[in-house]
């Protein structure tokens, strides 16, 4: 498997992967989180315009996870990262982090943010294995403070969320 920037016709292939690592919430009493759409094809065409989006690719070049990306308050700032359940538990996603993370320092982006779940098994508690820190929210941003009110405008608070950050 490698890493590299999404083509824009596989933007279609970002959203299953999306839907189908969605189910698993399904499993802890979130269905809502798997009935999610993924962002429309427009949107995900602007972080590929952007040189923000990448995947992993399998031996034979398809997609098997996706990670896009923002800039949010002087850092990168994880918009979205899927890898579909037939790939998962190998790194893939950790691999795609650890990518992201060295396109910031080469070009001097002091810390990777996201926003995440903070009782689900493979989001904060993850995250924070893969070197994320949660935020007090008296220290946000203003780009992450915005991205937490659409977070909460969209119902997503209905489970424990929070703001993590890595150091880079």
């Amino acid at each position: 498997m490698h890493i590299r920037a999404v083509k824009l016709n596989e933007l279609p292939v970002l959203q299953d992967i999306e839907r189908a690592a969605g189910q698993c919430f399904r499993d802890i009493g979130m269905p809502e989180i798997a009935e999610d759409e993924p962002l429309p094809l427009d949107e995900l065409a602007r972080y590929h315009d952007a040189g923000l989006a990448w995947v992993v690719a399998d031996e034979a070049d398809v997609p098997v996870a996706y990670l896009i990306a923002d800039r949010v308050d002087g850092n990168f700032h994880v918009e979205q990262v899927s890898v579909h359940p037939g790939s998962s538990r190998r790194g893939v996603g950790r691999r795609l982090l650890e990518h992201l993370a060295s396109r910031a320092m080469s070009e001097g982006v002091p810390a990777l943010t996201l926003t995440t779940f903070t009782e689900v098994p493979w989001n904060a508690p993850y995250y924070a294995r893969c070197g994320f820190q949660l935020m007090d929210d008296h220290r946000l941003g203003p780009g992450l403070r915005k991205i937490r009110e659409r977070e909460v405008a969209h119902g997503l608070d209905r489970w424990p969320r929070a703001c993590m950050r890595r150091a880079l």
